[in-house]
């Protein structure tokens, strides 16, 4: 074999090797209506990201653009009354807040700021504003908030919009670095949670 085929050969390898299938992940493509979360929650992006293999409860899923922590989109569809938003760490020592099915839309921000502080095991998360919204064709909340993980420097900016219905918490989540990730995806995941339908 000349060293041209070899080059193609490793080329090629590295490709398939280097897709997100293989690594768990997922191309979604865009102008698509595609469920999300487990659950009745579709939305229709207007760009291609990627679907992470890993995800961070039992019905939510995380898409990302550029990689995981650079810009993560992260739907929550349908959590039950009593369930985290996450996978339980600690459950005996550090319980995770659950949903419950009374909650009020105002009730929706300090749900996700005390889960980071426990999720994340950081007290450097604040919700800087919130305002009532039309989500998944009914009313809801949108929510802007900040946060740092334990022992980093680097702000990541967040918002949220959410509702509450049939008793169930629905939510789309957007997050990046506050330098320069999160104004640069901002409107691919502000088209993707204005399409979400149940």
């Amino acid at each position: 074999m000349n060293l041209r085929k070899i080059a193609i050969a490793a080329i090629a390898t590295s490709l398939v090797l280097g897709s997100p299938a293989v690594a768990g992940n997922k191309l979604i493509a865009s102008g698509q209506r595609v469920k999300v979360a487990k659950s009745t929650m579709t939305v229709q992006p207007n760009v291609e990201w990627n679907k992470m293999g890993a995800r961070p409860g039992r019905n939510s899923e995380t898409w990302t653009l550029d990689g995981d922590g650079l810009n993560d989109l992260t739907f929550y569809g349908g959590i039950e009354s009593g369930r985290p938003l996450f996978r339980e760490v600690d459950k005996k020592n550090t319980p995770l807040p659950k949903v419950s099915s009374t909650m009020l839309l105002t009730d929706i921000p300090a749900l996700l700021e005390n889960s980071y502080r426990v999720a994340l095991q950081t007290s450097a998360v604040q919700i800087d504003a919130v305002q009532p919204v039309q989500f998944a064709g009914t009313n809801g909340v949108r929510f802007t908030y900040s946060f740092s993980h334990q022992n980093e420097t680097l702000r990541r900016r967040g918002e949220a919009r959410a509702a509450m219905i049939g008793g169930k918490l629905y939510m789309v989540t957007y997050e990046a670095p506050a330098l320069y990730y999160y104004d640069r995806s901002y409107e691919a995941f502000r088209a993707a949670a204005e399409s979400v339908k149940l």
